[in-house]
């Protein structure tokens, strides 16, 4: 193994293709178009409810996306 600039150790024996960032961007991007497209479906029926429910809605559907975001990002990071 060599260390290159940044420290971070590469075998020789790597395949080659995409990088794990590389595919986290990908993943982050059609995942997150996906949940806008839910939270948006999911708003229609939101819209009819109390004025309450329609807040908690709105509270959880805007932090909701962080964990699979935070997961997503230590996965890349390995």
């Amino acid at each position: 193994m060599f260390v290159d600039s940044l420290g971070a150790g590469r075998g020789t024996g790597q395949m080659g293709g995409m990088s794990r960032s590389s595919i986290a961007v990908l993943a982050g991007l059609a995942g997150f178009l996906a949940y806008v497209a839910l939270v948006l479906l999911l708003s229609d029926l939101v819209h009819e409810l109390h004025w309450t429910l329609e807040l908690v809605f709105y509270a959880v559907a805007g932090v909701a996306w962080v964990w699979p975001a935070k997961r997503l990002i230590v996965w890349a990071m390995r």
